[in-house]
C-alpha cells in the first residue's frame, strides 16, 4: 500500500501543469491554441463508458468530453420527456397558473396571449393558442411592434386587449419585469399569468401567477429552459388537471405532436442542450420530420430543405425567417404561421417571411460594415475593449441583435449594437461570450440609472438608453466586465475531440456521432483535427465562404467549407496555401444533394503543418 501511494505521488509530481497543444498547434490561423477536450480523467471515463456499456469508442469520447458520467451514458443517448421532465408543479406558481387557465376554459373566457417578437415568443404563443383552441376557447395573440412598442407588455396594449374582451391575459417569453403594464391590468380588474424564463430581480410584478424558473424562489432546477419549454410544462400540467376534472377533450389532446414547435424555440433561443432541453429537441426533431405542422412545412419548402430536419435547419433556415417578421415586418407573422393547419394560408405567410428575410440580409450586410468601421475607429483592433458598444442613428432597431452577434464572433468579446431614433432614444441588443453573464451586467446598469430599461439572460440582453448616457454606459460596462472578460478572451483555445484522416471521415462515423447529439449550446458539436493533409484546392464560393479539398497520403479526399471565412486570417491562409500540407480542424456534417448523402467537413481552423 505504501509503495502504491508513493507511486501515485510520484506520478502527480511529474504531470505537466500546462497540457500540451494538440498536434503541437500553439497558434493557428485563427490565433487559437489547439487542446484536447479530454483530460486524463475524461479519457479514463470514455474507456469505461465504451467497455461497460458497449458504446462505440468515439461516441464514448464525445460523451466523456462533455461531462456525461458512466452511469448516465445510456440514458443520455435516449433522452425521453417522461424521464427528464420533473413534476410541473415544482415550478413556482405553476399550480396557480393552471387553475386560472382551467377556469378560463370552464367559463369560456376570451384569453389574450401577449408574446415576444422572436422565435421563442412566436413558438410560446402558438403553443398556448393551439391548446386553448383545442378546448374551444377564443384566443387572441398580440405581438408588439419592435420599433413603436418595444419589448414586452405596455399599458396601452394591455388596456386595448381588455377592451377587446379579454377575461385573462397570459404573457409568454415576457412580462417578468413589466410592472407598469401589469399594474394597468390589475387596475382594469383583469388577471394576468406570466410564463417566462428571463432573469429578474427581487421585486416581482403584480400578477396572479409568475411561472419563471429563474425567479429567486423557484426550486425546480429548470432555469435552462426557453419560454416555450416552460409553456409546454404548464400545458402538461393543465392537460392533467383538466382530465382530473373530467373534461373529455383533454384525452384527445396530443401535446407530444407539438414538440416540433418546442424544439424550434429551444434551438433558436440558444439555451443549453441539457436535461429536458435535450429531450425536447430529440423528440421534437422526430415530430418535425413528419411535417404535420403546416407552417413549419411551408417554411421548410421555402428554405429548400434537403434531407431530414436537423437542429441546423431550425437554427439557420427556419429561425431567421420567423424572426424576419419581428425584425423588419409584421411581428405577428411568425406566431400566426405556427398556429395554422391551412396549407394554403401557410404557404402565403411563409412566402412573405422568406421575402422579408432576404430584405433583412441586405440590411444586415450594410449595417455590419458600418458597425465594424465604428469598432475600428473607436477601439482600434477591438482588443483594447472588454465590451464593444456600437451605435448609429440610421440603423434598423430590428437588426441590432444580429449585428451584436456578428461583432461578438469577430472580436471575441461581449458586444452591443444600438439604434438611436431622432429623439435620442436608443434601442440596443447585446450578445455575450461563454462565461460572462451579460444579463446581470445590464440589470446592474438599470439599477445604476444608466438605462431606461433592460434585461435578458447570460448570453443575450436588450436595453433602452438615452444618447446622453451612452458614454457613461460604455464606461460602466468596461468597469463591470474589467475583471472577468480579459481572462476569458485571452484564452483562445479550440478544443479537439480527436484526430481523423480523410479515409476515416465517413457517413458511418457521422451517424454514430449523431447518437450523442443533438449538439448546440452547452453540448458542442465534436471537433476533429485532420492532420497533415495536402490542401488540394481552396476557392471562394458565394460571397464569403471558402471551399476546400483535403487530400490524405493515400489519395483519399475530403471536401470541406469554411463559412464566412473570406477576408479573415483563416480564409487568407487557406487561399494562399494551395498545395501545402496543413492541419485542419472542424466538424463533420452530412451534405444532402439530389437525394445522395456525402460527408463534408465544416472547417473551423487550420495551420500549416510543420
Amino acid at each position: 500500500m505504501t509503495r502504491f501511494i508513493s507511486a501515485l505521488s510520484s506520478a502527480a509530481e511529474t504531470v505537466d501543469p500546462v497540457p500540451r497543444a494538440f498536434l503541437g498547434v500553439e497558434r493557428s490561423a485563427s490565433d487559437q491554441r489547439w487542446m484536447s477536450r479530454l483530460d486524463q480523467a475524461a479519457q479514463n471515463r470514455a474507456l469505461a463508458i465504451a467497455q461497460i456499456h458497449g458504446i462505440p469508442d468515439l461516441v464514448a469520447r464525445v460523451l466523456a468530453g462533455r461531462g456525461v458520467s458512466l452511469d448516465d451514458a445510456p440514458a443520455f443517448l435516449d433522452p425521453t420527456i417522461r424521464s427528464l421532465m420533473p413534476e410541473p408543479y415544482t415550478l413556482t406558481d405553476c399550480e396557480k397558473a393552471v387553475g386560472r387557465i382551467a377556469e378560463a376554459i370552464a367559463k369560456r373566457q376570451k384569453v389574450a396571449i401577449f408574446g415576444d417578437y422572436d422565435v421563442d415568443g412566436a413558438a410560446s404563443s402558438a403553443l398556448l393558442y393551439r391548446f386553448l383552441q383545442h378546448f374551444g376557447v377564443e384566443a387572441e395573440i398580440y405581438i408588439p411592434d419592435r420599433i413603436f412598442e418595444g419589448y414586452g407588455p405596455n399599458p396601452a396594449a394591455i388596456r386595448q386587449l381588455i377592451a377587446n374582451g379579454a377575461g385573462l391575459i397570459v404573457t409568454v417569453d415576457c412580462g417578468s419585469t413589466s410592472f407598469d403594464a401589469l399594474a394597468a391590468a390589475r387596475e382594469e380588474g383583469c388577471d394576468v399569468v406570466v410564463i417566462d424564463h428571463h432573469q429578474l430581480g427581487h421585486e416581482l410584478p403584480p400578477c396572479l401567477a409568475l411561472v419563471n424558473p429563474n425567479r429567486e424562489d423557484d426550486l425546480s432546477g429548470q432555469g435552462h429552459l426557453c419560454a416555450a419549454g416552460v409553456v409546454f410544462m404548464v400545458l402538461v400540467a393543465a392537460a392533467r388537471h383538466l382530465r382530473q376534472l373530467g373534461d373529455s377533450r383533454a384525452k384527445s389532446l396530443d401535446l407530444l405532436g407539438w414538440l416540433d414547435i418546442v424544439a424550434l424555440a429551444t434551438v433558436c433561443d440558444v439555451v443549453p442542450l441539457k436535461g429536458l432541453n435535450r429531450a425536447y429537441v430529440v423528440k421534437g426533431l422526430i415530430a418535425a420530420r413528419h411535417m404535420d405542422n403546416a407552417g413549419l412545412a411551408a417554411l421548410f419548402r421555402k428554405a429548400g430543405l434537403g434531407g431530414p430536419v436537423t437542429p441546423y435547419h431550425f437554427g439557420f433556415l427556419i429561425g431567421p425567417r420567423i424572426n424576419a417578421g419581428g425584425r423588419i415586418g409584421d411581428a405577428a407573422l411568425g406566431s400566426r404561421l405556427l398556429t395554422l393547419d391551412d396549407a394554403i394560408e401557410a404557404e402565403e405567410i411563409a412566402g412573405r417571411l422568406d421575402d422579408l428575410n432576404r430584405e433583412r440580409q441586405a440590411m444586415e450586410a450594410a449595417m455590419l460594415a458600418e458597425a465594424e468601421a465604428e469598432v475600428l475607429a473607436e477601439y482600434g483592433t477591438g482588443e483594447g475593449a472588454c465590451v464593444i458598444v456600437t451605435a448609429r442613428e440610421n440603423w434598423h432597431p430590428g437588426i441590432v441583435g444580429l449585428i451584436a452577434a456578428r461583432l461578438k464572433e469577430k472580436f471575441k468579446r461581449p458586444a452591443f449594437a444600438i439604434a438611436f431614433d431622432p429623439s435620442g432614444k436608443g434601442t440596443g441588443s447585446g450578445r455575450s461570450i461563454n462565461g460572462f453573464d451579460m444579463g446581470r451586467m445590464v440589470r446592474a446598469a438599470v439599477e445604476a440609472g444608466l438605462l431606461m430599461k433592460g434585461g435578458g439572460h447570460a448570453m443575450a440582453a436588450g436595453l433602452t438608453v438615452e444618447r446622453v448616457n451612452l458614454g457613461r454606459l460604455r464606461a460602466f460596462f468596461e468597469e463591470t466586465a474589467g475583471e472577468a472578460v480579459p481572462s476569458l478572451v485571452a484564452n483562445h483555445v479550440l478544443k479537439i475531440d480527436g484526430a481523423l484522416s480523410a479515409s476515416g471521415a465517413t457517413l458511418e462515423l457521422f451517424d454514430l456521432l449523431e447518437q450523442a447529439g443533438p449538439y448546440g449550446s452547452g453540448h458542442p458539436q465534436p471537433i476533429f483535427a485532420i492532420p497533415a493533409h495536402r490542401l488540394k484546392d481552396a476557392r471562394l464560393v458565394g460571397t464569403a465562404h471558402i471551399k476546400v479539398t483535403l487530400e490524405a497520403a493515400d489519395g483519399t479526399r475530403l471536401e470541406g467549407i469554411a463559412f464566412r471565412a473570406a477576408e479573415t486570417p483563416l480564409g487568407n491562409m487557406l487561399l494562399n496555401s494551395r498545395g501545402s500540407q496543413i492541419h485542419a480542424a472542424g466538424c463533420l456534417s452530412a451534405d444532402h444533394w439530389q437525394g445522395h448523402r456525402r460527408i463534408q467537413l465544416r472547417l473551423l481552423d487550420a495551420v500549416k503543418a510543420a
